[in-house]
């Protein structure tokens, strides 16, 4: 349980003071020899631990994974290979694997979303990083608006969109090759653009370098930049940002209300 769920059972009189003070005492993290679990990281920051799964035993993803789920009653991972999935899977029936985005994951089927963010591409190779950035802001509870392959090459597919780009409380751009994407979205918008290199493209591309300083030398205004291929990052980011979004929004609603 959350702690506002254990605060608002305790007033509700469903468990006891004594039971509620036996959460507050367990420790911040649970030791599991190989890995500390940081089971109060959305009580100090409003998400919980996620898995990067890459490189991990299997035997340890598992047992990882498990006790994630135990605690929070869903669980993420990123950058997860098929036989990662099959491993979790014996351990973890309701785990599903998408092949695009390499995320593996167990979530909550009520989820309530809200706001929303809009994923960008400039093509459609770059989709992959781009689907690690929304299943992110999905799975963190934020309405998401998937743009694909409205790279500059072709500035008409990116215009036919723009009304939807322009309604979204925070931007990622993900591009491979020059990275112009994010610039051009920077001077398009009012809202904060997250530029996501990928690694795409052919030698001069470096494997993203040269995405990657295109982002960070941008002309355009109110333009941040994540890692190269980090979808995940610019998820994260882009929920905060969403968050604070829907929170003014509801804020001047009541203002309203109250008038």
């Amino acid at each position: 349980m959350e702690a506002r769920e254990v605060l608002e059972q305790v007033k509700a009189g469903k468990i006891s003071i004594e039971d509620a003070e036996k959460y507050f005492k367990k420790q911040p993290f649970e030791d599991l020899g190989y890995a500390k679990l940081d089971t109060h990281r959305e009580i100090r920051s409003g998400f919980p631990e996620v898995i990067y799964c890459s490189g991990k035993p299997d035997e340890y993803l598992a047992n990882i994974y498990v006790r994630l789920f135990e605690q929070n009653g869903e669980a993420f991972g990123t950058r997860a290979s098929t036989h990662q999935y099959e491993v979790v899977k014996e351990v973890l029936p309701e785990v599903t694997y998408d092949t695009v985005s390499h995320i593996l994951k167990a979530e909550k089927p009520d989820k309530k979303r809200y706001g929303k963010i809009a994923v960008c591409t400039a093509g459609t190779a770059d989709i992959p990083v781009a689907e690690e950035a929304a299943q992110t802001a999905e799975y963190f509870g934020a309405n998401v608006e998937r743009v694909y392959d409205v790279g500059v090459s072709g500035l008409h597919r990116l215009i036919s969109r723009l009304d939807v780009i322009q309604e979204a409380n925070c931007v990622v751009a993900v591009a491979g090759m020059e990275g112009a994407l994010a610039s051009v979205l920077g001077g398009l918008v009012s809202r904060p653009v997250i530029a996501v290199p990928t690694s795409v493209g052919y030698g001069a591309s470096m494997h993203g370098l040269s995405a990657l300083l295109t982002m960070i030398n941008s002309c355009a205004n109110g333009i941040a930049v994540v890692n190269i291929d980090n979808g995940y990052g610019a998820g994260y980011i882009a929920t905060q940002i969403n968050r604070l979004g829907c929170a003014e929004h509801r804020k001047e609603e009541k203002q309203e209300r109250d008038q």
